[in-house]
């Protein structure tokens, strides 16, 4: 089973969630998909992530993007569980401190409000390192507009780490690393 893990204010029908699942339906695997909405709250998201990694049949492989790769390096650990982390978020609460208010949802005309409280449980549940490093395999392009690719590898140094130069904050070449987040 993959678990993927949306960004901030995105959704199941984000590009990559939707790729992933396009690719292992033409596998014949589509039930391995699964990517929940998450609520924008981080308390109530990571308890909908621990409620199905807790009820799942089998240890679940986490694909987090963004905000959801800082919740899946916390889940990774937390369960010990593999995770694939794209261009992921270090230090949340810091870096989402600037985005207090109200959020349009990206796939739908939803509004959200991100409030201090909510970065003060990012600040929470922030962990100092990666628990588990042979667990955690690291993607990122160096041409991200949104989050410093360099805050990440230091971060994810002993880590499992794939570095691509250009890209943006979608992770451009996600159709050609299908096959590595499968195998890995």
């Amino acid at each position: 089973m993959f678990l993927i893990i949306h960004g901030f204010t995105s959704s199941s029908k984000s590009h990559k969630a939707q790729v992933l699942r396009k690719w292992l339906t033409s596998q014949g695997r589509e039930s391995e998909w699964v990517c929940p909405d998450l609520p924008i709250d981080p308390v109530a998201a990571m308890e909908v992530l621990s409620d199905l990694i807790e009820q799942a049949d089998q240890p679940p492989k986490l694909v987090g993007s963004s905000l959801g790769g800082f919740y899946a390096n916390i889940l990774a650990a937390r369960y010990y569980l593999k995770a694939i982390l794209i261009n992921p978020a270090v230090d949340a609460g810091s870096i989402l401190s600037a985005a207090i208010g109200p959020h349009k949802n990206w796939h739908d005309d939803g509004v959200q409000e991100f409030t201090q409280a909510h970065v003060d449980a990012l600040i929470a549940m922030d962990i100092p390192k990666p628990s588990q490093p042979d667990n955690i395999f690291l993607m990122t392009e160096m041409a991200d507009e949104t989050l410093d690719w360099s805050k990440g590898t230091a971060y994810f140094s002993e880590c499992h780490q794939l570095i691509f130069r250009g890209g943006d904050h979608s992770f451009s070449r996600f159709n050609s690393v299908l096959s590595l987040i499968d195998d890995f």
